[in-house]
């Protein structure tokens, strides 16, 4: 079936401003993801794994974050960077993003990051459960983004989601209404549905791509997450 690609991104575009006050239940384990506290204290095992990652990468000086979201990350670039900006294509996740960070020197912007492009370079660009979300179509353009938006030494720090390699209870999502390839038709609480882009990359596949990008790059990963640092090769 051939997919209208700027059709597919516009609905997701709509899908995570609609999804803005639910996406903290996925990402607490709450409502329709709770799973019970044996997987919760898993589950926040895995995330102390990513948070212990990121903070001996240290995200220092002039930090970028693409597809800020609700702002869990957000917090935590904030203690390190010397100046942060944050960059979403939703409104309503950024007004969320304003709230939990509470912090009037971190620069907003609201924008497609299809579209967009950097005024200045970074020493470091973060994002979290975004790359997922690229078509592999447009994985090297927007990797030529992210080398447009660092400066010659800068570095770059990923978070994604991981397919559970143990076929745990956790690796379905209960608003998943159809998974195909490289694509989910997703459910809100109200009952609409949206198609979404969802790549789900192994982490050797992963580091692979990248590489061949023309990057120096670690990918590690969890049960539940890849993550790792890319920076020039």
């Amino acid at each position: 079936m051939v997919v209208d690609e700027d059709a597919l991104l516009a609905e997701q575009k709509s899908f995570y401003r609609a999804r803005a006050a639910e996406y903290d239940e996925w990402w607490q384990r709450r409502g329709h993801y709770d799973r019970g506290e044996q997987e919760l204290v898993e589950w926040q095992h895995q995330v102390g794994i990513l948070d212990a990652a990121l903070n001996a990468f240290g995200a220092r000086g002039n930090v970028l974050e693409l597809a800020g979201g609700t702002g869990w990350w957000t917090q935590r670039l904030a203690e390190t960077a010397d100046h942060l900006t944050v960059v979403d294509s939703s409104p309503e996740t950024l007004a969320l993003n304003r709230e939990r960070v509470g912090r009037p020197d971190v620069h907003y912007e609201v924008a497609d990051l299809f579209d967009w492009h950097p005024d200045s370079p970074y020493d470091v660009v973060f994002f979290s459960f975004w790359l997922s979300h690229v078509p592999r179509a447009r994985f090297g353009d927007f990797w030529a983004l992210v080398r447009a938006c660092l400066n010659p030494n800068g570095r770059v720090f990923l978070i994604d989601n991981r397919n559970d390699p143990l076929g745990g209870s956790s690796a379905r999502d209960p608003y998943v209404v159809e998974y195909g390839t490289d694509m989910h038709l997703r459910t809100l609480g109200d009952g609409s549905r949206y198609r979404v882009v969802k790549v789900m990359y192994e982490p050797d596949e992963l580091e692979s791509l990248i590489a061949t990008e023309g990057w120096s790059v670690e990918i590690e990963s969890t049960q539940w997450f890849i993550f790792g640092s890319v920076r020039h090769a």
